[in-house]
Protein backbone atom coordinates (compact mmCIF):
# COMPACT_ATOMS: atom_id res chain seq x y z
CA UNK A 1 0.00 0.00 0.00
CA UNK A 2 1.14 3.32 -1.05
CA UNK A 3 -0.18 7.10 -0.36
CA UNK A 4 1.78 9.12 -3.36
CA UNK A 5 5.45 7.12 -3.58
CA UNK A 6 5.53 6.00 0.25
CA UNK A 7 4.80 2.68 1.32
CA UNK A 8 3.32 1.97 4.00
CA UNK A 9 4.06 -0.99 5.54
CA UNK A 10 2.26 -3.92 6.56
CA UNK A 11 2.11 -3.76 10.17
CA UNK A 12 0.31 -2.21 13.43
CA UNK A 13 1.68 0.17 15.85
CA UNK A 14 1.07 -1.29 19.75
CA UNK A 15 -0.36 1.26 22.38
CA UNK A 16 -1.05 0.16 25.94
CA UNK A 17 -3.31 1.16 28.70
CA UNK A 18 -2.69 4.62 31.05
CA UNK A 19 -5.23 6.64 32.68
CA UNK A 20 -6.10 10.52 31.86
CA UNK A 21 -6.66 13.36 33.22
CA UNK A 22 -7.60 17.29 31.82
CA UNK A 23 -6.38 20.19 33.62
CA UNK A 24 -7.86 23.13 31.54
CA UNK A 25 -5.78 25.99 32.76
CA UNK A 26 -6.39 30.05 32.74
CA UNK A 27 -4.80 32.89 33.71
CA UNK A 28 -5.25 36.82 33.09
CA UNK A 29 -3.68 36.45 29.45
CA UNK A 30 -2.60 34.28 27.04
CA UNK A 31 0.78 34.30 27.88
CA UNK A 32 0.68 32.91 32.12
CA UNK A 33 -1.52 30.36 30.86
CA UNK A 34 0.77 29.30 28.17
CA UNK A 35 4.01 29.68 30.93
CA UNK A 36 2.09 27.28 33.41
CA UNK A 37 0.97 24.86 31.16
CA UNK A 38 4.91 24.50 29.78
CA UNK A 39 6.08 24.35 33.26
CA UNK A 40 3.49 21.80 34.07
CA UNK A 41 4.10 19.20 31.00
CA UNK A 42 7.94 19.63 31.77
CA UNK A 43 9.64 16.50 31.57
CA UNK A 44 6.81 14.41 30.83
CA UNK A 45 7.60 12.43 27.61
CA UNK A 46 7.70 9.36 28.73
CA UNK A 47 6.79 6.85 31.44
CA UNK A 48 10.04 4.81 30.86
CA UNK A 49 11.75 7.31 33.06
CA UNK A 50 9.02 10.50 33.93
CA UNK A 51 6.39 8.03 35.34
CA UNK A 52 3.97 9.88 33.22
CA UNK A 53 3.30 11.52 29.89
CA UNK A 54 1.91 14.97 29.81
CA UNK A 55 1.50 17.84 26.37
CA UNK A 56 -0.95 20.94 25.85
CA UNK A 57 -3.72 19.63 23.80
CA UNK A 58 -4.59 23.00 22.55
CA UNK A 59 -5.59 26.54 23.54
CA UNK A 60 -9.35 27.48 24.71
CA UNK A 61 -11.18 30.52 24.09
CA UNK A 62 -11.64 32.82 27.06
CA UNK A 63 -15.63 32.33 26.21
CA UNK A 64 -15.31 28.61 26.44
CA UNK A 65 -13.05 28.39 30.10
CA UNK A 66 -15.10 28.44 33.45
CA UNK A 67 -13.59 31.91 34.44
CA UNK A 68 -14.28 33.26 31.25
CA UNK A 69 -10.17 33.95 30.52
CA UNK A 70 -7.76 33.01 28.47
CA UNK A 71 -7.36 29.11 28.78
CA UNK A 72 -5.07 26.18 27.99
CA UNK A 73 -5.66 22.71 28.00
CA UNK A 74 -3.50 19.80 29.31
CA UNK A 75 -3.62 16.30 29.19
CA UNK A 76 -1.20 14.54 31.85
CA UNK A 77 -1.42 10.21 31.56
CA UNK A 78 0.04 7.74 33.81
CA UNK A 79 0.07 3.70 34.04
CA UNK A 80 -1.99 3.81 36.83
CA UNK A 81 -5.15 5.20 38.20
CA UNK A 82 -3.63 5.12 41.16
CA UNK A 83 -0.61 7.31 40.84
CA UNK A 84 -2.66 10.06 38.89
CA UNK A 85 -3.67 11.45 42.11
CA UNK A 86 0.05 12.59 43.19
CA UNK A 87 1.02 13.63 40.14
CA UNK A 88 -1.68 16.16 39.28
CA UNK A 89 -1.34 17.71 42.82
CA UNK A 90 2.36 17.76 42.61
CA UNK A 91 2.41 19.46 39.26
CA UNK A 92 -0.43 21.65 39.57
CA UNK A 93 0.61 22.75 43.28
CA UNK A 94 4.08 23.52 41.81
CA UNK A 95 4.22 24.52 38.38
CA UNK A 96 0.32 26.25 37.86
CA UNK A 97 -0.25 28.14 41.41
CA UNK A 98 3.00 29.31 41.45
CA UNK A 99 2.78 31.22 38.13
CA UNK A 100 1.14 33.94 38.35
CA UNK A 101 -2.40 34.83 37.61
CA UNK A 102 -3.89 31.58 37.16
CA UNK A 103 -6.61 29.16 38.09
CA UNK A 104 -7.53 25.14 37.81
CA UNK A 105 -10.12 23.46 36.85
CA UNK A 106 -11.23 19.77 35.86
CA UNK A 107 -11.77 18.85 31.65
CA UNK A 108 -13.31 16.04 32.19
CA UNK A 109 -16.80 14.90 33.46
CA UNK A 110 -15.91 11.25 34.92
CA UNK A 111 -17.66 9.10 37.64
CA UNK A 112 -14.19 8.07 38.87
CA UNK A 113 -12.35 11.19 40.09
CA UNK A 114 -9.33 11.93 42.74
CA UNK A 115 -9.04 14.82 45.06
CA UNK A 116 -6.62 17.39 43.78
CA UNK A 117 -7.78 21.28 45.11
CA UNK A 118 -9.26 19.10 48.09
CA UNK A 119 -5.18 18.32 49.04
CA UNK A 120 -3.82 21.49 48.33
CA UNK A 121 -6.17 23.56 49.78
CA UNK A 122 -4.30 22.77 52.78
CA UNK A 123 -0.93 25.32 51.30
CA UNK A 124 -3.66 27.61 52.60
CA UNK A 125 -2.78 26.81 56.21
CA UNK A 126 -6.27 26.80 57.71
CA UNK A 127 -7.48 30.41 55.56
CA UNK A 128 -8.48 28.81 52.53
CA UNK A 129 -12.18 28.97 51.66
CA UNK A 130 -14.82 26.18 49.84
CA UNK A 131 -17.31 27.85 47.12
CA UNK A 132 -19.79 26.15 44.25
CA UNK A 133 -19.25 28.14 41.50
CA UNK A 134 -21.65 27.19 38.32
CA UNK A 135 -21.95 23.83 39.75
CA UNK A 136 -18.09 23.44 40.78
CA UNK A 137 -16.71 22.76 43.96
CA UNK A 138 -13.95 25.24 43.91
CA UNK A 139 -11.15 25.99 46.41
CA UNK A 140 -9.64 29.49 47.40
CA UNK A 141 -5.91 29.27 48.53
CA UNK A 142 -5.04 33.15 49.66
CA UNK A 143 -1.73 33.29 47.99
CA UNK A 144 0.43 36.87 47.70
CA UNK A 145 -0.92 37.78 44.73
CA UNK A 146 -4.73 37.49 45.88
CA UNK A 147 -6.01 33.94 46.08
CA UNK A 148 -5.44 30.57 43.58
CA UNK A 149 -8.97 29.00 42.58
CA UNK A 150 -8.93 24.89 41.94
CA UNK A 151 -11.12 22.49 41.35
CA UNK A 152 -11.77 20.53 44.29
CA UNK A 153 -11.85 16.62 42.47
CA UNK A 154 -10.46 16.03 38.43
CA UNK A 155 -12.17 13.33 36.60
CA UNK A 156 -9.97 10.26 35.44
CA UNK A 157 -10.59 8.03 32.94
CA UNK A 158 -9.04 5.04 30.78
CA UNK A 159 -6.74 6.05 27.88
CA UNK A 160 -4.65 4.83 25.56
CA UNK A 161 -0.60 5.32 25.42
CA UNK A 162 2.34 4.81 23.10
CA UNK A 163 0.46 5.05 19.41
CA UNK A 164 3.00 5.72 17.02
CA UNK A 165 4.62 6.12 13.49
CA UNK A 166 8.06 6.00 12.34
CA UNK A 167 8.73 7.77 9.09
CA UNK A 168 12.21 6.27 7.28
CA UNK A 169 13.82 9.56 4.91
CA UNK A 170 16.30 9.65 2.43
CA UNK A 171 17.92 12.25 4.23
CA UNK A 172 17.78 14.12 8.22
CA UNK A 173 16.24 16.93 6.18
CA UNK A 174 13.23 15.54 4.50
CA UNK A 175 12.42 13.07 7.07
CA UNK A 176 12.49 16.20 9.77
CA UNK A 177 10.00 18.08 7.46
CA UNK A 178 8.15 15.17 6.78
CA UNK A 179 7.97 14.23 10.93
CA UNK A 180 7.10 18.14 11.31
CA UNK A 181 4.26 17.69 9.45
CA UNK A 182 2.75 14.97 10.60
CA UNK A 183 3.34 16.26 13.88
CA UNK A 184 1.46 19.79 13.08
CA UNK A 185 -1.36 17.51 11.82
CA UNK A 186 -2.36 15.00 14.66
CA UNK A 187 -2.02 17.81 17.26
CA UNK A 188 -5.43 19.34 15.25
CA UNK A 189 -7.71 16.14 16.45
CA UNK A 190 -9.31 16.21 19.91
CA UNK A 191 -8.42 14.07 22.93
CA UNK A 192 -4.74 13.24 22.21
CA UNK A 193 -1.23 14.84 22.54
CA UNK A 194 2.34 14.24 21.31
CA UNK A 195 4.76 14.05 24.58
CA UNK A 196 8.22 14.19 22.86
CA UNK A 197 9.81 17.22 22.09
CA UNK A 198 7.27 19.08 19.16
CA UNK A 199 5.99 16.06 18.98
CA UNK A 200 8.82 14.41 16.88
CA UNK A 201 11.23 11.37 18.41
CA UNK A 202 15.02 11.37 17.53
CA UNK A 203 16.13 8.87 19.16
CA UNK A 204 13.34 6.25 19.39
CA UNK A 205 14.06 2.80 21.76
CA UNK A 206 13.06 -0.62 21.78
CA UNK A 207 12.29 -2.56 25.07
CA UNK A 208 14.81 -4.26 27.06
CA UNK A 209 18.71 -3.64 26.63
CA UNK A 210 21.58 -6.34 26.68
CA UNK A 211 22.58 -4.19 30.19
CA UNK A 212 20.89 -5.56 32.82
CA UNK A 213 19.75 -2.17 34.50
CA UNK A 214 18.32 -0.84 31.43
CA UNK A 215 14.65 -1.46 30.66
CA UNK A 216 14.61 -0.07 27.04
CA UNK A 217 17.81 1.20 24.86
CA UNK A 218 17.97 2.42 20.98
CA UNK A 219 16.09 0.57 18.32
CA UNK A 220 18.87 -0.26 16.60
CA UNK A 221 16.86 -2.02 13.56
CA UNK A 222 16.48 1.74 12.56
CA UNK A 223 19.50 3.31 13.49
CA UNK A 224 21.65 4.30 9.83
CA UNK A 225 25.16 3.82 11.47
CA UNK A 226 24.15 0.67 12.50
CA UNK A 227 23.07 -0.95 8.74
CA UNK A 228 25.21 -3.08 7.97
CA UNK A 229 25.69 -5.11 11.60
CA UNK A 230 22.43 -4.39 13.70
CA UNK A 231 19.67 -3.90 11.27
CA UNK A 232 18.85 -7.32 10.05
CA UNK A 233 18.12 -5.83 6.76
CA UNK A 234 15.07 -3.83 7.80
CA UNK A 235 16.27 -0.38 7.07
CA UNK A 236 16.48 0.05 3.69
CA UNK A 237 19.65 1.28 1.64
CA UNK A 238 18.73 4.65 1.14
CA UNK A 239 17.26 5.39 4.40
CA UNK A 240 19.51 8.13 6.32
CA UNK A 241 17.64 9.63 9.04
CA UNK A 242 14.80 7.86 11.02
CA UNK A 243 11.87 9.61 12.83
CA UNK A 244 9.02 8.66 15.08
CA UNK A 245 6.01 10.20 16.23
CA UNK A 246 4.80 8.93 19.68
CA UNK A 247 0.29 9.54 20.26
CA UNK A 248 -1.38 8.83 23.55
CA UNK A 249 -5.35 9.79 23.46
CA UNK A 250 -8.30 9.58 25.73
CA UNK A 251 -9.62 6.98 23.49
CA UNK A 252 -8.69 4.76 20.54
CA UNK A 253 -10.65 6.63 17.81
CA UNK A 254 -8.80 9.27 18.87
CA UNK A 255 -5.40 7.81 18.05
CA UNK A 256 -6.37 6.53 15.34
CA UNK A 257 -7.55 9.31 13.50
CA UNK A 258 -4.26 10.98 14.49
CA UNK A 259 -2.10 8.30 13.16
CA UNK A 260 -3.96 8.54 10.02
CA UNK A 261 -3.36 12.36 9.54
CA UNK A 262 -0.47 12.03 10.32
CA UNK A 263 0.42 9.39 7.84
CA UNK A 264 -1.32 11.74 4.87
CA UNK A 265 0.87 14.56 6.11
CA UNK A 266 4.39 12.76 6.18
CA UNK A 267 3.86 11.09 2.75
CA UNK A 268 5.94 13.16 0.81
CA UNK A 269 9.12 13.83 -1.46
CA UNK A 270 12.66 12.04 0.33
CA UNK A 271 9.75 9.75 2.74
CA UNK A 272 10.59 6.06 1.56
CA UNK A 273 7.94 4.20 3.71
CA UNK A 274 6.47 5.39 6.80
CA UNK A 275 5.60 2.21 9.14
CA UNK A 276 5.12 1.62 13.05
CA UNK A 277 6.66 0.14 16.37
CA UNK A 278 5.32 -3.36 18.22
CA UNK A 279 6.44 -5.86 20.49
CA UNK A 280 5.03 -8.91 19.68
CA UNK A 281 1.84 -8.05 22.21
CA UNK A 282 4.29 -7.91 25.10
CA UNK A 283 3.96 -4.07 25.33
CA UNK A 284 -0.41 -3.71 25.67
CA UNK A 285 -3.47 -4.83 24.10
CA UNK A 286 -4.29 -1.93 21.62
CA UNK A 287 -3.13 -3.27 18.08
CA UNK A 288 -3.39 -0.50 15.43
CA UNK A 289 -3.23 -1.97 11.77
CA UNK A 290 -1.57 1.04 9.27
CA UNK A 291 -3.03 -0.28 6.73
CA UNK A 292 -6.74 -0.59 7.95
CA UNK A 293 -6.53 3.02 9.39
CA UNK A 294 -5.98 4.20 5.95
CA UNK A 295 -8.69 2.01 4.60
CA UNK A 296 -11.04 3.67 7.22
CA UNK A 297 -11.76 -0.20 8.09
CA UNK A 298 -10.79 0.07 11.65
CA UNK A 299 -13.85 -0.65 13.67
Amino acid sequence: MKIGKTEIADTFAEAFEMWGARIIITADSKQWARAAAASMTGFATSVIRCKLEAAVECEIRKEDTPDNRPGVSVLLFTMSGKTIAGQLIDRIGQCVMTCPTTAAYNGIESDKTVSVGGKLRFFGDGYQISKVLCGRRIWRIPIMEGEFLIEDTFGIQPAVGGGNLIILGTSKYSALQAATAASSAMREVAGVFLPFPQGVVGSGSKIGSRYKAMIASTNDMYCPTLRSIANNGVLPDNVEAVYEIVVDGLNEEAVKEAMRRGMHAAARKGIIMITAGNYGGKLGKYKFSLHEIINGTVS
